[in-house]
């Protein structure tokens, strides 16, 4: 694999993981006991820590691309183990 395909299937792998941790340890200020702003929205944090979820996105990038490389490597999945339209070894006739 080149090294332009790692940064970017790396990169792809942060993106997801920022969706996946963003919403844990997000409090709104309802909940936080905070007062609101007026005109603020109910759901908006009380408590965002960009860094916070930058370096949890980074630990759960490099485990998944950890896994996707080893993948890769040790060839664990491969296309052939998925099925497309029904298509079997034992369907061909």
């Amino acid at each position: 694999m080149q090294w332009t395909s790692i940064i970017a299937i790396y990169s792809l792998f942060w993106v997801l993981s920022a969706f996946i941790v963003m919403p844990f340890g997000v409090r709104t200020h309802h909940e936080a006991g905070i007062p609101t702003v007026p005109g603020q929205a109910e759901s908006a944090p009380a408590n965002f820590q960009p860094k916070r979820i930058a370096w949890h996105t980074t630990l759960v990038s490099i485990v998944l691309f950890g896994l996707f490389y080893a993948n890769y490597i040790e060839g664990w999945i491969t296309p052939d183990d998925f099925l497309y339209f029904g298509n079997t070894p034992s369907s061909s006739r």
